[in-house]
């Protein structure tokens, strides 16, 4: 039985998983904004928000969590130095994902996701 499982799987094991979403989070987080398929933006985009919501607040404690969660350090120092102090003041809503059309070759829908001003 499948009961209470709604994570989504992406079509990849486990530990690919994680690394493509560490990586488009982190490509989104130093380019501010991304082209990629539409179920890959919905997941990386409440994995991006959680970590904008703990880059609001500059500590130590915050910035080796923010480390353990992305995989470069570039990104890490952008979200605290610039993208945390963006959205102080803004309770949520940190990205917008805006559909572009399909994708030659399969149909895919491609979206861009971006950080709203």
């Amino acid at each position: 039985m499948r009961h209470r499982k709604n994570k989504k799987i992406l079509d990849r094991k486990p530990d690919a998983r994680k690394a493509l979403i560490k990586n488009l989070a982190a490509s989104l987080i130093l380019y501010e904004k991304i082209k990629t398929t539409d179920a890959k933006a919905k997941v990386v985009r409440s994995y991006v928000e959680r970590l904008v919501t703990l880059a609001k607040v500059a500590s130590l404690a915050n910035r080796r969590l923010l480390l353990r969660r992305l995989p470069t350090e570039g990104s890490v120092k952008k979200l605290l130095e610039v993208l945390g102090p963006r959205y102080q003041t803004r309770p949520g809503g940190y990205l917008r994902i805006t559909k572009l059309g399909k994708r030659q070759g399969d149909a895919a829908a491609i979206v861009q996701i971006e950080f709203v001003n």
